[in-house]
């Protein structure tokens, strides 16, 4: 028999900061899991295709699956298991049924990002040996304690008295936004009492923790074409019609977009590409772009204000655009019951020093697609955050967590699963139910 989890926190962590994958490659990571979640004994385990319908996914790439795929089999993945996982159908869902009791759902995320991990020797990854073994590849986000605490609150649940439904949903794809609405259109997520999400650091120290987040923004990714003639551009450029130079004028428009008097909007255009050579005119422009709110509907009318951008800048220069939304996620905002109830364990579990109720969030995270559908069925819903010490910010080359803030992650989880258990049905306010 294995070690457990919780007396080897560090080592998985690890294990999984050296074997970052990106959105919808993460192969060698859903193997990982699998065969922690296969130690640990659970009631159901669905993988890839069976945790979700994979036409619900949203960012999916059109190449580079397969090489990904490779090198997990190279790794010794279990050979079954990726034939499951082929297409990118990548993440799980485990659940325990122990018998009558509140429906409890876990969201952590489990992919990387396309990031070069820092080799300097301050850095504790490189100075220690974990760091990622996968070139411009890295856990910049914290998402190998993430996995960490959903296996070792797992464990720890299915151990335990608990009497009730944990259904937890290792979530991939969250960096791109494409992960979370097939797992919340999913049948493990009908009928869930409560949803818990869960993030490490975002600027919060050891020892603090953040019950539930407010106003995460409401965020679409938003590829874009342009399609020109090309034509040479010293013999003859009055026969071209320039998809680079309607490009810079789409690209200038968007940043015009007037801005909202209902809430704060949000647009960047984060990747161009344009043109072959210096003497020939553009014949095809690319941009990657995404447009945010502070509601849903906000991020809404920012799409339609880019992607109308977008077309009219392609027509003034003769040319025609296509836009295309690759993901989105609403906005979805923490229960004040689950925030009072995070708070009060929280502030009992030892190396917790601060306890914030809420805290705003400022960015976007596709887990509200998961914490909207448990709210518009009667449920409750939190995303909390456990601070960590992380010396530079999250997303670059040198992030990397305070291995002290696990063990609270995994304790403030496993207590609050068990306190919805105790108080379980936890009442909105003002509801006729409330005693």
């Amino acid at each position: 028999m294995p070690e457990p989890i919780q007396e080897r926190l560090e080592t998985v962590r690890r294990s999984f900061h050296r074997h970052p994958e990106p959105a919808w490659r993460e192969f060698f990571t859903t193997t990982q899991l699998v065969a922690e979640i296969q130690e640990i004994g659970v009631d159901e385990l669905a993988v890839g295709p069976d945790a979700y319908d994979p036409d619900d996914r949203m960012a999916v790439p059109d190449e580079d699956l397969e090489p990904w795929r490779e090198r997990a089999r190279e790794r010794g993945a279990d050979e079954d298991l990726l034939a499951k996982l082929e297409g990118g159908t990548t993440g799980a869902v485990a659940v325990l049924e122990r018998g009558e009791g509140p429906a409890i759902g876990l969201r952590v995320d489990i992919d990387g990002l396309f990031i070069e991990e820092s080799t300097d020797g301050e850095h504790v990854p490189a100075a220690e040996e974990f760091r990622s073994e996968i070139d411009g590849t890295m856990h910049a986000c914290g998402h190998d304690a993430h996995m960490t605490w959903g296996l070792a609150a797992l464990e720890r649940i299915a151990e335990s008295d608990f009497s009730g439904r944990l259904v937890v949903f290792f979530q991939p794809a969250e960096e791109t936004g494409g992960g979370g609405c097939p797992m919340a259109k999913s049948e493990y997520a009908d009928e869930l009492d409560y949803l818990l999400a869960i993030h490490v650091g975002l600027d919060h120290p050891t020892g603090e923790v953040v019950a539930g987040i407010e106003k995460p923004l409401a965020m679409a990714h938003v590829d874009a074409t342009i399609e020109g003639t090309s034509a040479h551009a010293g013999k003859a450029p009055n026969e071209g019609d320039n998809a680079m130079h309607a490009m810079g004028t789409a690209i200038e428009n968007a940043y015009g977009i007037p801005r909202h008097s209902d809430g704060m909007t949000r647009v960047n255009i984060g990747k161009a590409e344009a043109g072959t050579a210096s003497n020939v005119i553009a014949e095809e422009a690319h941009m990657e772009a995404e447009a945010r709110g502070e509601t849903t509907e906000l991020m809404e009318y920012m799409k339609r204000r880019l992607e109308r951008t977008v077309k009219s800048a392609a027509r003034m220069h003769g040319c025609e655009a296509a836009v295309d939304v690759v993901s989105e996620s609403p906005r979805a905002d923490s229960d004040p019951e689950m925030q009072e109830i995070v708070s009060e364990v929280a502030g009992g579990v030892d190396g917790i020093e601060r306890v914030l109720p809420a805290a705003d969030f400022g960015a976007s995270e596709d887990a509200t697609f998961l914490m909207e559908r448990v709210q518009e069925d009667g449920g409750l819903a939190t995303y909390m955050i456990v601070g960590t010490d992380h010396p530079t910010s999250h997303h670059t080359p040198t992030f990397d967590v305070d291995e002290r803030s696990l063990e609270h992650g995994v304790d403030v989880l496993v207590e609050t699963i068990h306190e919805l258990e105790r108080r379980h049905p936890v009442s909105r306010a003002g509801s006729e139910n409330d005693e």
